[in-house]
């Protein structure tokens, strides 16, 4: 049995950008992502302001996915909300379609931008063939649990949603792109609770992708190389506590490297400073897991999980904070 031909492929991931102008890093990649919630309201202008910051991004292929905030993505959860504010707020429908437009003009502003290498991703799998050669299967999904489920893409908190991550073909999904996170990694509230969906856990664990990123719970940025136990989920309903083995997984870097700590020292509270100064100065935070790096990721044994949020977490205690920076991350792939 031969080995797959595979090749080196960069990717630029971001999040929850919310109609932002984030300045992007200069520096090509063959992929970018952006996992959701490209506006805070959902307005038209928020939309264009994310579109030119996805055009300011040096790649040939920049897949995107809606998170809750982009509700007039969702024709659905927009009549909704629309109706609800016409009817119980008395807004103006001239002033909404002013600000949001009608239905479905949303989606059509970025179909139609002038940058064509920006995609729309609805939910499911989508294959791509990469101008450097690599052959790229992606698991797309905007959707989220919430207890009210009063935005765009989300269902109830006890509601079920089908992740259907794994192919028909049985061929493995090479990278999963969702706008919240799964129950149990890199998803720590500011109440310290953990705010993924159970439901996405187990999708995730049963596919195993090279790559899952995603954004939403913006205190939880940062980026994991999580090793799976065994080689593959013999458990009914996986979690983070009976698929993980952490003593074999790699926490990359997360938002407490670079937070004021409870007794920390002077010299600590220094290198912590340069620490974040390096990382705010460069514009991105980098990782490489290919076959000459010091951690190569295992395909089917090994994910690595990246959240990308850029915005701040909602009770930010760090005097110093600043909004977060994109990822960048170079990943082996098979050949076309």
């Amino acid at each position: 049995m031969g080995f797959t031909k595979t090749t080196k492929t960069s990717f630029l991931i971001l999040s929850d950008t919310h109609g932002k102008g984030h300045i992007m890093p200069r520096v090509p990649v063959d992929v970018a992502i952006h996992c959701g919630d490209l506006t805070d309201e959902s307005k038209l202008e928020e939309f264009r302001s994310s579109l030119e910051l996805l055009k300011s991004i040096d790649a040939p292929l920049k897949l995107v996915i809606a998170g809750n905030h982009d509700f007039s993505l969702d024709d659905t959860a927009f009549r909704e909300i629309t109706t609800e504010a016409t009817t119980k707020s008395h807004i103006e429908p001239d002033l909404i379609k002013k600000e949001y437009g009608d239905v479905g003009q949303a989606r059509q502003l970025c179909s139609d931008s002038e940058d064509k290498s920006i995609t729309l991703l609805d939910e499911g799998i989508h294959s791509f063939r990469l101008q450097n050669g690599a052959a790229l299967t992606v698991y797309a999904s905007p959707f989220t649990a919430s207890r009210e489920a009063r935005q765009g893409f989300q269902f109830k908190l006890n509601d079920e949603h089908d992740f259907a991550i794994s192919p028909p073909d049985n061929q493995r999904v090479d990278i999963a792109i969702t706008h919240g996170p799964p129950k149990g990694v890199l998803d720590r509230t500011s109440s310290n609770q953990r705010g993924g969906c159970d439901q996405l856990f187990t999708a995730i664990a049963k596919a195993r992708p090279r790559l899952h990123c995603f954004g939403h719970i913006h205190e939880g940025w940062g980026a994991k190389l999580v090793t799976w136990r065994g080689k593959e989920s013999t458990t009914a309903t996986p979690s983070h506590f009976t698929e993980i083995d952490n003593s074999a997984s790699v926490l990359i870097d997360s938002l407490a490297n670079y937070r004021p700590r409870k007794f920390e020292s002077k010299q600590d509270a220094k290198d912590r400073k340069k620490r974040k100064e390096r990382l705010f100065r460069e514009g991105f935070r980098s990782t490489s897991h290919c076959k000459d790096d010091k951690h190569p990721l295992v395909a089917g044994q090994q994910t690595l999980f990246v959240n990308a949020a850029l915005e701040m977490g909602p009770e930010d205690e760090d005097p110093d904070a600043r909004e977060q920076v994109p990822w960048i991350v170079e990943l082996e792939l098979p050949n076309a």
